[in-house]
């Protein structure tokens, strides 16, 4: 209802509610794009940490994203835990265990090749990368992720005409979007290599891949996620577990992968030992035992069949005895 007053001005009666404000109108608790193609990953429930063992990297990726104007670019071979480190950096903030500098921050996975496209907004045909930087720059303290970097230097193989690079650079030099980009060593030289004004905005940080005894202790700290996740439990000590990763270790070392077939620490041991949990789910079991892992190692194809037949004849020697006690006769399976 409306009122009006004496110099014809119309008024509202205590009936009708207060307009809103343009900025409380605007104000979205995420921004839609953030929504649709991304993952905050500081807002996860990790039920171990992902990065075990890569103390030394995440602090390099800490320093890189703490040093004005600059981000964290990771490099290295797939399959040894890129992704998985940024999930630690996120845990570790989570949890208030990091510099005061990024405390409290977010970090956003995106979906890039979602990405790579382009939408239609109020009648304007937009790309909808650039209305993901238009939402990340209104956001405070966050950090954007984004695995497989070089397709910002690609084009997505020259399918695209906008030239996503020199869209983040001017966000990127003046420190108004943080980011951690993820890339191959490979990609890394064959793309990135070649922008080099994008290269000068990145702090390189070179990820190797784990070995020895770090895998075991990386195994060791993921089988409570698989148990929750598949609800299953292995069924050994942490004392009989280590003997078993550490013969895994040894079963998958570098000359005895088929070549790019999964073949990275600690990628390849994972797999593995995930595969050992979903025989134990196939049979109705309660607990993963020395079958389920036998079971797992002897249908890999992750391994040279010559190497494989060696590896579990060692196999029936070196878990003989915890072999007889639960009664498994390996040569049956």
């Amino acid at each position: 209802m409306y009122d009006v007053a004496d110099d014809d001005t119309v008024i509202m009666n205590d009936q009708t509610s207060e307009v809103p404000k343009p900025e409380e109108n605007n104000k979205q608790e995420m921004p839609s794009i953030v929504k649709m193609y991304g993952e905050v990953l500081t807002d996860k429930e990790y039920v171990t940490n992902p990065a075990i063992a890569r103390d030394e990297e995440i602090t390099k990726m800490i320093l890189a994203l703490i040093t004005p104007d600059k981000s964290a670019l990771l490099v290295g071979k797939p399959g040894i835990g890129k992704t998985a480190l940024v999930e630690g950096l996120a845990y570790r903030i989570h949890n208030n265990d990091v510099p005061d500098a990024i405390k409290g921050w977010r970090i956003i996975k995106i979906n890039l090749p979602a990405l790579l496209g382009k939408t239609n907004v109020n009648g304007t045909e937009v790309t909808k990368l650039q209305l993901l930087i238009d939402e990340i720059d209104n956001i405070d303290k966050t950090i954007l992720f984004i695995d497989e970097v070089h397709l910002l230097v690609a084009k997505n193989g020259g399918n695209v005409d906008v030239d996503f690079a020199n869209m983040l650079k001017p966000y990127l030099d003046r420190g108004r979007i943080l980011m951690i980009g993820a890339t191959t060593s490979e990609e890394y030289e064959a793309y990135i290599l070649r922008d080099r004004a994008f290269v000068r905005r990145f702090i390189k940080i070179d990820i190797a891949e784990a070995q020895g005894d770090d895998v075991v202790k990386i195994i060791l700290g993921t089988i409570p996620k698989f148990e929750k996740k598949m609800g299953v439990k292995m069924g050994y000590s942490d004392f009989q577990q280590e003997r078993i990763y550490q013969w895994i270790v040894e079963y998958t070392s570098e000359y005895k992968r088929i070549y790019e077939v999964q073949n990275r620490y600690p990628d390849i041991c994972l797999t593995m030992v995930s595969s050992a949990f979903s025989y134990a789910i196939y049979e109705n079991s309660p607990t993963v035992t020395l079958k389920h892992l036998y079971l797992a190692m002897k249908n890999t194809n992750t391994i040279y069949p010559d190497a494989k037949e060696k590896a579990l004849a060692d196999f029936k020697e070196r878990f003989k005895d915890m072999l007889e006690k639960e009664n498994i006769d390996i040569s049956t399976l």
